[in-house]
This record gives structure tokens, C-alpha cells and sequence, in this order.
């Protein structure tokens, strides 16, 4: 599955944000833009899964949908968060204020990227029959 490629390729990158200068306005803003990348790479990763696994509703173009019937599917992924990713994803083009670029990097480094990791590592040992890579 190419996308679920890109997810962990970009996935690679993205974790190692903890280890750059987060003092640099710059990294904050390259994170937040892998992020936006990796929520975008999520949620469509998980409508070809439900698509695998028959449900219609995964015919949806909506992030919103996708993610709610995958809370259904899937006893994996932490529904709070990944409604927090989306919103955060939806008013991102709204943050011009630094303390909030700020604060949603530091989000994105203690909540977002585990659930990024733990749905990788679920969905690898969910779908050993899907060649992924």
C-alpha cells in the first residue's frame, strides 16, 4: 500500500522533531507543516483499511467520517486525540501567533507523534496479509 509507504517514510521524519532546535521558528514551522502531512497520510491510510474491510462509509471524502467509523473498527486508535489532530489540522492556517505555533508543536511532540507510532505499529500487525511496504 503506497500511501501507508508514505505515512511511515514521512512518519521517520517527523519523529525526530524532538532533537531539533525548538527555539527556531523555522523547525517550529517545519513541524507543524509534517504534521499537517502526516495527519493527511493517516486519515486516508485509514480509509483504504476500512475500504479492505468492507465499509461503505470509508467511500467518504471526509477525514471527519473516515475517523469516526474507523472508532468503531478499530479499538487501537485514541479518539480524543485524533479529533484533537483534526481540529488542530483544521485551524492550523489560522495560527499566526508564535506562542500558539509554540504550543501546538509542543502537542504534536508529546500526543501526536505516539499516536502516530502506535497506529503504524497496529496496523503492521493488524494486516500481516497486506503487502504495506
Amino acid at each position: 500500500m503506497k500511501k501507508f509507504d508514505h505515512y511511515r517514510s514521512n512518519l521517520a521524519v517527523l519523529s525526530q522533531a524532538d532533537r531539533q532546535d525548538l527555539e527556531n521558528e523555522f523547525v517550529i514551522g517545519g513541524i507543524i507543516d509534517k504534521f499537517k502531512i502526516q495527519f493527511e497520510l493517516g486519515w486516508k491510510v485509514l480509509k483504504e483499511l476500512l475500504l479492505y474491510e468492507g465499509r461503505s462509509e470509508a467511500r467518504s471524502g471526509s477525514p471527519r467520517e473516515i475517523l469516526k467509523t474507523a472508532f468503531q473498527v478499530y479499538d487501537f486508535i485514541d479518539e480524543d486525540v485524533w479529533i484533537a489532530m483534526l481540529n488542530d489540522r483544521n485551524s492550523m492556517s489560522h495560527v499566526y501567533d508564535g506562542n500558539a505555533a509554540n504550543r501546538l508543536a509542543r502537542t504534536i511532540l508529546d500526543s501526536y507523534i505516539p499516536a502516530f507510532q502506535k497506529l503504524e505499529c497496529k496496523i503492521v500487525a493488524r494486516y500481516p496479509e497486506i503487502d504495506l511496504y
